[in-house]
């Protein structure tokens, strides 16, 4: 028979549990709460605060968590369970890795540069990006005229602006009664480059204007690249084609903004006598990644292509990453 004392201390010991737990829920209902104020006013500068909340709230559960789990358990069988559990995870990313055939089977959409297909904080699976298995029109060039274009990079990133004479105005948005133009930025400065001036280089851009829908629903219009031509070939974008992940290099526009890798579409690939490299471009971008001054990435530098996506989840890498606010053209979309 269990003694009178025994069954007190038990009764002490599960009424402590219970009193630990309870905070322990309410912090991760606030989580809960917090994230989805986070995601949901993303286009407000509320956001940046509900952030900061959930990556406070995040950090505080893993602590506490840790805590109480060492007082009930003793901390050597939590660090030991903790182990188990970060061994669970490597296990299953490298099951991951041999049936996805890449190194990065999981990551997420960090910006909002192909809505509306991918959203930000969209989880995407990725596979092993293969040349046979990629959707994109293949341009065969010699390996001479790609070292040339890359050797070039400055004069073949060119930009479609909007403009008017009597104003003086460059820029991107588009107002009635201007003109829409191919442009070399210098120093700074727009310089406008016309067909026969391009005439020299590997990749040729035609512009337009397109429409863009505000979060509101009101429309406007921007310059945009609607088309290239590579060797004498016309290309239009193609949103059925193969979404691939990228890395940047130390001399892209891109890394030294601090984007380290880039979720974008294919928009054409170059053969150069065997060596294939991919033009890209966001769908909800104005121009291909190369006019921005990016070097063409290696298909073999690819981090794999989306084979499927995930809403939200991704969130909370970025909330750990400590990518908390939202990045500049979240709050409208291209029409398409």
């Amino acid at each position: 028979m269990m003694h009178k004392d025994t069954k007190t201390t038990i009764k002490k010991v599960n009424s402590n549990r219970k009193k630990n737990i309870i905070p322990t829920w309410q912090l991760y209902a606030m989580l809960i709460v917090f994230m989805a104020l986070y995601i949901s006013l993303q286009r407000s500068s509320f956001s940046i605060f509900f952030g900061v909340g959930a990556l406070f709230f995040i950090i505080l559960i893993i602590v506490l968590d840790f805590v109480e789990s060492g007082k009930n358990v003793g901390y050597k069988k939590s660090i030991i369970e903790t182990f188990a559990v970060i061994a669970a995870v490597l296990i299953f990313w490298i099951v991951l890795i041999i049936v996805l055939n890449t190194t990065t089977p999981l990551d997420v959409v960090p910006s909002c540069s192909m809505l509306p297909t991918l959203q930000r904080g969209d989880l995407i699976v990725l596979h092993k990006t293969e040349l046979n298995g990629i959707k994109a029109p293949i341009i065969n060039v010699s390996q001479s005229d790609y070292l040339t274009m890359l050797n070039n990079i400055a004069n073949e990133s060119l930009v479609c602006l909007a403009y008017n004479l009597s104003s003086g105005y460059f820029g991107e948005a588009y107002k009635n009664g201007d003109l829409i133009g191919l442009f070399k930025i210098v120093n700074g400065y727009p310089q406008i480059i016309s067909n026969y001036q391009q005439s020299s280089n590997l990749v040729r851009y035609s512009c337009a204007k397109r429409g863009i829908v505000n979060q509101n629903g009101n429309v406007s219009y921007i310059a945009y690249t609607n088309g290239i031509n590579i060797n004498g070939i016309a290309i239009n974008g193609d949103r059925n084609n193969s979404i691939i992940v990228y890395q940047t290099v130390p001399n892209d526009t891109f890394y030294k903004l601090g984007d380290t890798y880039i979720v974008h579409r294919i928009y054409a690939i170059i053969n150069a006598s065997g060596e294939y490299y991919v033009l890209t471009k966001g769908d909800n971008n104005p121009e291909l990644d190369m006019q921005d001054n990016n070097i063409p990435a290696s298909i073999n530098d690819t981090y794999g292509t989306v084979i499927a996506s995930i809403p939200y989840i991704g969130y909370l890498k970025l909330l750990t990453s400590a990518d908390i606010s939202e990045p500049q053209g979240c709050n409208s979309t291209i029409l398409h």
